[in-house]
């Protein structure tokens, strides 16, 4: 097993380095690690639609053709310096320079698992830090982005769940992580999409998508203007854990596929499992599934399921779910315990997953197992929690806005469910 593990000095790419050795030596040669919002007055032209970017141009003087000169070189070019513009003129860049960046978050620590999965630690301008996973997959690739910084949810199976929240991610920090994600690949200018290491994005890193969902659908929209990153919202899926409320308006307003965290199929064992299921039940849940306006048989919603021996795992558990899907177009993703430290269940044994899988099948819903990858850098489904956040814990953590933690009658009464069941 290799396991690359290092601090990112100025200039080193080494992710790309792996991948695209030519690009990745034109990029270190010519950029230099850039905070995405410097300290010094000057702002970040990252994460602003093009109307902000035309109103910003117009405050300086400028025609609205030079925003969309800037759109092309931050979102099809990757440039990361207002002096690679190159048929932009030179007093125009410098003005530029002046007043805004369009440099990236500061990369703290660069790994690569045994199986070529990338995971970098993102550190943004007040010091907070998230996780950001490439997944390689035959010349293709999914980049699993986050959302916030830590969780509000709690999930009982899910390391990031054990991390305090402490605040959303800008659109603009949303938009820098596939941008930072290119950079590490060598994967300017935006290629075909015969030809993407990140084919898909998935929005299951850490944080509740739904939660922010203003500056999440504000960085999914720049990502998929045709006129730069340029990917269709039919390579995105947003993953929730079940926030049914804003679920209608995902649907209405982006369009991309859905992905629920469903994890059991009856309300006492995901009140444990999922917590926000006390305010949102599996039968609401489900409701809001029927209606999402984005889902048809050509695109599932895909439900999550993790898979933990002797808690959600039986043949009942999956006929249970077979009946909660009926009238639904989706698919189910089993998924394989991925083990973290101080995590108290137990994956179930590959015959039981090979039984649920079987049972699911026959009844005609696809239920892939997913390979787990990058276990050994905890970068598989439910490990990620930011190195500074799992030594800081809560310090100087705000309130979370939708908390959900049990006391101690709600454990007792959970663990009597799990018995029970």
């Amino acid at each position: 097993m290799t396991i690359v593990v290092q601090p990112v000095p100025e200039g080193t790419t080494a992710t790309a380095a792996l991948r695209r050795p030519a690009a990745a030596e034109k990029i270190a040669q010519t950029t230099a690690p850039v905070t995405l919002v410097p300290g010094d007055g000057r702002r970040t032209l990252i994460g602003l639609d093009r109307q902000e970017l035309e109103a910003e141009m117009a405050a300086l003087g400028e025609k609205p053709f030079r925003a969309k000169q800037l759109w092309h070189w931050m979102y099809f070019r990757g440039a990361r310096d207002f002096d690679d513009m190159t048929n932009v003129p030179k007093a125009f860049r410098a003005k530029l320079a002046e007043h805004f960046v369009i440099g990236r978050p500061e990369i703290t620590t660069d790994q690569l698992s045994s199986d070529g999965t990338a995971k970098w630690l993102l550190r943004f301008a007040d010091g907070r830090e998230v996780e950001t996973v490439h997944i390689p997959d035959d010349g293709r690739g999914a980049l699993c982005v986050s959302s916030q910084v830590g969780c509000t949810l709690t999930c009982k199976f899910c390391h990031t769940g054990t991390q305090t929240w402490v605040r959303n991610l800008s659109a603009a920090e949303i938009t820098a992580q596939m941008l930072v994600a290119r950079d590490r690949l060598g994967e300017w200018p935006t290629p075909t999409d015969a030809n993407r290491l990140i084919s898909n994005i998935v929005l299951m890193g850490m944080g509740e998508p739904l939660y922010n969902f203003d500056a999440v659908a504000k960085a999914m929209r720049i990502v998929m203007d045709g006129e730069g990153v340029a990917l269709s919202r039919r390579r995105i899926t947003l993953s929730t854990s079940g926030v049914v409320p804003m679920m209608q308006r995902c649907g209405e307003e982006l369009g991309v596929n859905l992905a629920v965290s469903l994890h059991a199929v009856t309300d006492d064992v995901r009140d444990m499992l999922v917590p926000i299921n006390r305010k949102y039940p599996i039968a609401e849940l489900m409701e809001a599934c029927r209606t999402y306006p984005a889902a048809s048989n050509a695109r599932r919603i895909t439900f999550e399921y993790v898979m933990l021996k002797g808690v959600n795992d039986s043949l009942a558990d999956a006929r249970e779910l077979v009946r909660l899907l009926d009238g639904i177009p989706a698919k189910v993703n089993l998924i394989p315990f991925n083990p973290w430290p101080g995590s108290t269940f137990e994956c179930s044994s590959w015959t039981q997953i090979r039984n649920f899988a079987t049972y699911l099948n026959d009844q005609g819903y696809s239920s892939p197992v997913r390979t787990p990858r990058g276990r050994d850098i905890l970068a598989a489904c439910g490990q990620l929690k930011s190195a500074s956040e799992r030594a800081r814990k809560s310090r100087e953590a705000v309130p979370p806005p939708e908390p959900e933690v049990m006391d101690a009658a709600e454990r007792e009464a959970m663990a009597a469910a799990l018995a029970l069941h």
